[in-house]
């Protein structure tokens, strides 16, 4: 509670400076609105943007749900077969250094302008942090353990089972955090480029008729939505992984 009273404080001393920055600048409000004048943006088309805001929450969960998946199915395959992990490595970058930005015409072309299109988009970028923190866990599982199961007759999958799969569960959780936190880039980009509704969709459109004030009460949504799903995937993998470790200074 004291976190979160800082915090906004924090933001409340901001936003006051904002105002009388841009009150005193006498700055157009085409150019940047008060905070004020965002408020009432927010307020007066509050209906729209929270039917916007529900469209683009459902991609960011369907995108989290999906990416997340591939990503441990990848993981779990690679941990399991040495010839998969000399295959999927290449894969694994060129999905890093790939910006799904250059690919996200082709994807709405290949996907059409519907919600499928922002689900692929949010997967590929959640895929990698997942596949990739979930591998890395996999891998550094503790050695004495797995000698200590193969001693006792454990097979490959018994091992992964038992040993190495709970072990990368504190690995996976960082993983799925950042996921988290990049799942409204995929949903956002996909609705730039080619969509009928959501946050990103009314940027769009706002952006064009020079509102300005309505672009910022979109962003703003977006990342209030973006901040509670956070929070509540951070809260569930603390209750879910229990034993990962976490300094004083991480829980301040």
């Amino acid at each position: 509670m004291a976190g979160l009273a800082r915090a906004c404080l924090i933001a409340a001393l901001l936003l006051g400076l904002w105002e009388i920055a841009v009150r005193l600048a006498g700055v157009p409000a085409y150019i940047l609105p008060a905070p004020s004048r965002i408020g009432l943006a927010l307020w007066f088309n509050r209906g729209v943007l929270f039917d916007n805001a529900l469209i683009t929450l459902g991609e960011m969960l369907l995108g989290l749900a999906c990416g997340a998946a591939l990503g441990i199915a990848c993981a779990l395959a690679m941990a399991t077969s040495p010839a998969v992990r000399r295959a999927m490595r290449p894969v694994l970058l060129v999905a890093q250094a790939l910006p799904v930005f250059a690919i996200a015409p082709l994807l709405v072309i290949w996907f059409g302008f519907g919600l499928a299109s922002k689900i692929v988009m949010a997967s590929l970028i959640i895929f990698f942090p997942v596949a990739s923190a979930f591998h890395d866990g996999l891998a550094r599982a503790d050695r004495g353990l797995v000698d200590l199961g193969r001693l006792y007759g454990a097979g490959d999958l018994a091992l992964l089972r038992f040993i190495r799969v709970p072990a990368a569960l504190p690995a996976l959780a960082s993983g799925l955090r950042v996921a988290t936190a990049v799942a409204p880039i995929g949903a956002v980009v996909g609705e730039w480029v080619g969509a009928s509704a959501g946050l990103g969709y009314l940027m769009i459109y706002s952006n064009a008729r020079m509102q300005t004030d309505m672009v910022f009460a979109a962003l703003a949504i977006l990342m209030a939505v973006a901040l509670i799903l956070f929070a509540l995937v951070d809260r569930a993998l603390a209750r879910l992984v229990p034993w990962a470790p976490e300094t004083a200074s991480a829980r301040e």
